[in-house]
């Protein structure tokens, strides 16, 4: 076995190779110097680095061997990660473990992890063989569209309960794989038409739901409810109570959204850095003391008051400590990621590996661009890490996979080239 492994090569494509490489490299620069609350708890400055650096080495174990995978044997998976992810998910809302009123772990022989991670890449794997496997000269069969709803809509429903920002990402994802796979336009122009009829339904029921009195806060950063609320609940009728199950975190997210959008102007001395808005004020602080050029890798201030520094506001640390250039250069390689997948899609002689690689790379790099949003006060604050930078369990090991599938993709999958070679070759011989 020991052999076996060691024969393995580390093949693939040498830009998606450095690009891995920088982000990694920047990812154990920033949480090390952005997890100051986690070395002031556990009483040591090493342990969360050690842990965050340990868990990027199993990721690269199994991007490796992921990347030693022919693209041809990832169909296989597919209908197995489809039937755990479905499982997983159901499990989660039952028995998973909450962390800040949102319940999306699970843990398995002790180890936590969450089960949308998973789910993300089942949904990929089904999009892309649906469509590679209904491809015709005029684009898609118009009933890939219906099978990939049928497939998709399940998961992302189960998503959007815990995490509406996943689950949205998701959606977009799954979207932008339909146009790549030449879902005909009228069918895409008619999602588009329900999605607006959808948010409209989901916002109206965040607001008939959701209770800004629910914005009070305890020392845990935990959504706590006021006795009011808590009596004001209880008199709801029956369809409200069942909406409030299954919208029940519309007070975070109706809060989250009024803070966004409220763009009154405070004077500097009343800035709320302790309570509702810390996460975003602290982070608005990081970037406008970053005076363009950064106070250099280590030298972060906010970190000892951003609660999640090391994840969600890891940006806003990124740009405190190396300015507005190192902030680019972040930006830049998912950029790079991005457009050096689909080159190398393009490269593909049959459907299914472009269609996935550009899958995966588009989860990796739309979430990056929403984190970073986040961060500069663009988008309201969700709980998205920055992938492959940000201090994280599961989300840091399935992104390595994804990685590792595109690196497979570019040296194994068949090449647009090679046939036409292939065809020259027996002209030539005939």
């Amino acid at each position: 076995m020991f052999e076996r492994f060691s024969n393995m090569k580390f093949k693939g494509d040498a830009i998606i190779w450095m690009v891995f490489f920088f982000l990694c490299i920047i990812s154990v620069l920033e949480v090390y110097s952005a997890s100051s609350s986690l070395t002031y708890k556990a009483g040591s400055y090493w342990k969360p680095v050690v842990y965050h650096t340990f868990l990027l080495i199993i990721g690269v174990g199994f991007m490796i061997v992921t990347m030693n995978i022919k693209c041809k044997y990832f169909k296989i998976v597919t209908p197995f990660a489809l039937l755990i992810s479905l499982l997983m998910l159901i499990a989660v809302l039952i028995v998973g473990q909450s962390t800040n009123g949102a319940q999306r772990w699970i843990s398995l022989f002790g180890i936590q992890f969450q089960p949308s991670e998973l789910a993300k890449g089942a949904v990929v794997l089904a999009e892309a063989q649906i469509l590679s496997a209904m491809q015709t000269i005029d684009g898609a069969d118009r009933r890939a569209y219906k099978y990939i709803w049928i497939v998709s809509l399940p998961i992302i429903i189960l998503i959007a309960m815990e995490n509406l920002s996943t689950a949205a990402l998701l959606f977009l994802t799954v979207l932008i794989m339909m146009f790549i796979g030449r879902v005909s336009n009228v069918q895409l122009g008619r999602t588009l038409g329900i999605l607006a009829l959808g948010a409209v339904f989901v916002i109206g029921m965040i607001w008939m739901i959701g209770d800004e009195k629910d914005k009070a806060v305890n020392t845990d950063n935990k959504m706590v409810l006021s006795e009011e609320t808590m009596q004001e609940k209880s008199e709801l009728g029956l369809f409200a109570k069942a909406g409030n199950k299954v919208f029940h975190r519309a007070s975070t997210w109706k809060t989250r959204i009024l803070d966004f959008f409220n763009k009154e102007n405070v004077e500097p001395g009343k800035v709320d850095i302790e309570g509702k808005g810390a996460q975003k004020a602290h982070a608005s602080i990081a970037i406008a003391t970053s005076n363009i050029v950064g106070k250099g890798p280590g030298n972060s201030v906010e970190r000892d008051f951003l609660s999640q520094a090391f994840s969600d506001f890891i940006y806003a640390i990124i740009i405190e400590e190396m300015g507005i250039a190192g902030a680019a250069g972040v930006c830049l390689l998912y950029i790079i990621l991005l457009f050096r997948t689909a080159t190398i899609a393009n490269r593909c002689a049959n459907a299914f590996p472009a269609l996935l690689i550009m899958g995966f790379a588009l989860l990796l790099v739309t979430q990056a661009m929403f984190n970073m949003c986040v961060a500069v006060g663009l988008a309201p604050v969700t709980g998205q890490p920055l992938p492959l930078i940000s201090k994280g369990g599961t989300s840091t090991i399935v992104n390595c996979v994804y990685i590792g599938v595109i690196l497979s993709v570019s040296y194994t999958a068949k090449k647009k080239d090679d046939l036409t070679n292939a065809v020259t070759k027996t002209q030539a011989a005939a």
